[in-house]
């Protein structure tokens, strides 16, 4: 059985990466924007990354242009912005796909393993369900991910346990990180 730790990624200078370097980690997979809505979320990311990354926890940042052209600069220009706005010092690495063809095979396998089931209830999250369908119709079935700021949650062995999407609460995040954690 396939887990996070059967892929390699880029870092953000172009060197392949093992996600095996993170065995035994409990892990949050995120795809990120700078000129998106959820951009505050690097707030409470970076809080709780500080607060738990002693105790095993690791955020992994992937930046992603797909969603309405909102993380259209070089990855040193979004880790620049990242680092001086919100202070993150989680990993940040190369800008990706997560839809179409071109979709990392990371997230291809993280939307498989866990499939959108909606952003939730309310006036806001329809008009992104809207926003969101109109933005990923170009790739069809490849529409693994709705919108930036999508999170996975990783156990210690490298599976897939929880998709939080965007409008998920950011302190629901946090329960399930602190949880999975022990």
């Amino acid at each position: 059985m396939a887990t996070v730790y059967d892929f390699t990624v880029k870092d953000r200078q172009g060197n392949d990466v093992s996600l095996e370097e993170y065995k035994g980690k409990i892990l949050l997979i995120v795809n990120t924007a700078t000129g998106c809505g959820f951009t505050p979320h690097y707030d409470p990311l970076e809080a709780m990354y500080k607060e738990l990354k002693d105790k095993g926890f690791e955020i992994l940042d992937f930046p992603c242009n797909q969603f309405a052209n909102q993380a259209p600069g070089s990855d040193d220009e979004i880790h620049d912005f990242c680092t001086l706005k919100f202070g993150t010092e989680f990993p940040q690495f190369a800008k990706i796909d997560v839809n179409g063809d071109t979709a990392s095979p990371l997230y291809a396998f993280l939307a498989t393993e866990k499939p959108f089931e909606g952003f939730g209830k309310g006036i806001k999250n329809a008009a992104l369900n809207k926003f969101a369908d109109a933005n990923n119709k170009k790739f069809g079935d490849k529409a693994y991910i709705k919108w930036n700021f999508t999170k996975f949650l990783i156990d210690r062995e490298g599976n897939v346990v929880s998709r939080f999407e965007p409008t998920a609460d950011m302190d629901d995040v946090k329960k399930a990180v602190v949880e999975a954690l022990g």
